[in-house]
């Protein structure tokens, strides 16, 4: 075939690696919480890159789902209004008996009186009843949306975000986060609403009954307040910082599992249970200091209680003897406020456990305070030159790890991306596939900036395929159908044959309908490789940027699959960044990237011939 134009780059002799192809985005670090007594504020110091919700964003979101829910919030708040009624019937009925009693009537009717309080047992034992399930109710459908929209607000943020984001605190929201918010979705939120209502109600009982005995909740008021107040100004940041803590001893667990091999390989093992503990220690100081800080404020509602009760007994009496109010409505008003005990007991608990779950949905929701990818709907590529334009990036302000990069690389070229290990290869080749924009100058795609178009569009054009490979859990082809949902099952197969995976694939004891992933059938890491290759065929974009696609094949598996993905790739743009230099062998054209820097660019022979830096890596490769 007729070799393509050659792409054009501006070489840049010498300098310094500043950061390996490989180094992750450093995280950002916050300071969380009020540090607990005799605790080291500075240790509590908790990496992430995803941001909390702040209140403003929690209380929107939280007013967002009880719109989604209001009929079903009004019914539960109705029914519950009648089981409030319903269980108040009794006092009432007690305290008119006691009132017949003490003005000497015989015609007490205890028959009625005992019909009545036996109906509303059972209206209030139905309501009770239809309360819970329709709290359940409610509480699971706003679970399922806060998971659906937390899944559907993370794919749409840019791709940058997403690869910056450190494993812990992502497994972390999606794990730990959402059990905490699935207790307070199903029972808190309900829970709550019913024992507002509840004490609302009963409160207005109490001053209709016998208006002076409202005084009596004028004395216990003010200790409940003050203890509450002294709580909730510590809580929610004591929560947040358990919450954050948490998160950093599970990201520095899965970071050792991950990386178990290479921490036994450089003897790291100490060091890494040395930091386990230490984070552990941080989080269960935090685990302590909210222990603390509710073993204050339960005796503060117990104490509550007894004064609103002996409040009431003490007025009522006085009010009994200057003639205020009759035997019957003290009666009423003691058993009305013996009742509200549970209601604020209720409120109390679940606001509690509330603080954990704000923290949790505010960890949630906080993707929502991430500007979503809002590129220009109307900007499109006009044609397929890829560009790169005194390009500067770097992971750390102030710390650039491309220095003004430019190339230019014409349709259907294929270039190798080759260089020592931490040269900047992989970090440019993620901007050329729009995974991140330049901190300086501009990397377009037929004269449209990439960082400028919103990222299901870059996609379309252009796809970045890396070692790192995923099954997701379902049938073979479902994994597939992930690039191109209305592909045939002879579109699959073909796929699947232009990377030599139909001979396995075949084998499956249901073909395309087997299961794999976790829990199903178990896939070789070279096989899922190929199955995200197949995914690439599928998804037939024109620019294709690889960075070790075929690493996880041995070297003779994956020379054979690249020379059938050659036909696949014939006619396309490639960007390979390779180690294994007969892929750069088999480029059009070779950039050698050293230091963030192209000091080198041209084809295999010329490269050779010039006896520089390729040179001296295809000598030392070649052996």
């Amino acid at each position: 075939m007729t070799a393509p134009t050659t792409p054009t780059a501006s070489p840049a002799p010498g300098g310094s690696a500043d950061q390996a192809d490989s180094a992750a985005p450093t995280d950002s670090t916050v300071r969380v919480g009020v540090a607990p007594p005799g605790y080291d504020p500075a240790a509590s110091e908790n990496a992430t890159t995803l941001p909390v919700g702040g209140p403003a964003t929690v209380r929107g979101y939280v007013s967002e789902l009880l719109r989604r829910h209001r009929r079903a919030f009004v019914t539960l708040i109705l029914v519950n209004t009648v089981a409030v009624v319903a269980s108040m019937v009794g006092p009432y009925l007690l305290g008119g008996l006691v009132e017949d009693l003490t003005s000497g009537s015989r015609d007490l009717q205890i028959g009625r009186v005992v019909g009545l309080f036996l109906l509303a047992l059972v209206l209030q034992s139905f309501f009770v009843r239809e309360v819970r399930l329709r709290g359940a109710m409610l509480g699971e459908r706003m679970l399922a949306d806060l998971r659906e929209d937390f899944l559907v607000r993370s794919v749409r943020l840019p791709p940058g975000v997403l690869e910056r984001a450190g494993t812990g605190d992502l497994l972390s929201r999606i794990t730990t986060d959402i059990d905490r918010l699935a207790n307070a979705m199903r029972e808190a939120v309900p829970h709550l609403c019913v024992g507002v209502v509840w004490a609302a109600l009963l409160l207005g009982a109490l001053t209709a009954t016998a208006p002076p005995l409202a005084l009596a909740v004028l004395i216990a008021l003010p200790v409940l307040l003050i203890g509450c107040r002294w709580y909730y100004r510590r809580a929610p940041s004591a929560y947040r910082s358990e919450a954050a803590g948490y998160a950093a001893v599970a990201g520095a667990l899965a970071e050792t599992v991950d990386a178990g091999r290479t921490v036994e390989a450089h003897r790291l093992g100490a060091r890494r249970v040395a930091l386990s503990e230490q984070r552990i220690s941080q989080w269960t100081a935090w685990e302590r200091y909210t222990l603390w800080l509710r073993s204050v404020l339960f005796p503060v509602v117990n104490v509550t209680n007894l004064l609103l009760v002996a409040g009431v007994l003490i007025l009522g009496g006085t009010f009994v003897l200057w003639g205020w109010i009759g035997v019957g409505q003290l009666t009423t008003g003691a058993l009305l406020a013996q009742m509200l005990f549970e209601p604020v007991g209720l409120i109390l608990r679940w606001y509690d456990e509330l603080q954990v779950a704000q923290v949790s949905l505010g960890r949630l929701v906080g993707v929502r305070e991430i500007e979503p990818d809002s590129g220009d709907r109307k900007l499109a590529p006009q044609g397929r030159e890829l560009r790169a334009d005194d390009v500067r990036f770097g992971y750390r302000t102030g710390t650039d790890v491309l220095h003004g990069v430019t190339m230019r690389v014409p349709p259907g070229t294929r270039v190798a991306l080759v260089g020592p290990s931490g040269a900047g290869k992989s970090t440019l080749g993620r901007l050329l596939a729009g995974i991140y924009g330049p901190r300086t100058g501009k990397v377009a795609l037929g004269k449209a900036e990439l960082s400028r178009m919103p990222a299901d569009r870059v996609r379309r054009h252009v796809a970045l395929v890396n070692q790192e490979h995923h099954v997701f859990v379902g049938s073979l082809r479902d994994n597939l159908l992930l690039a191109r949902t209305g592909a045939s099952d002879t579109e699959l197969w073909a796929a699947l044959a232009a990377v030599d995976a139909d001979g396995w694939a075949r084998s499956l004891p249901e073909g395309l309908d087997s299961e794999v992933g976790s829990g199903g059938i178990f896939v070789a890491p070279a096989h899922a490789q190929q199955i995200a290759l197949a995914r690439l065929v599928l998804a037939d974009p024109h620019t294709l940027v690889l960075d070790e696609a075929t690493s996880l094949l041995d070297p003779r598996a994956a020379r054979h699959l690249e020379r059938s993905l050659a036909q696949v790739l014939h006619g396309r743009t490639v960007v390979a960044i390779a180690h294994r230099l007969h892929t750069a062998h088999d480029a059009d054209v070779i950039a050698v990237v050293e230091d963030g820097r192209i000091s080198e660019l041209g084809s295999h022979d010329a490269l050779v011939e010039e006896n520089g830096a390729y040179a001296a890596l295809w000598r030392s490769w070649h052996g």
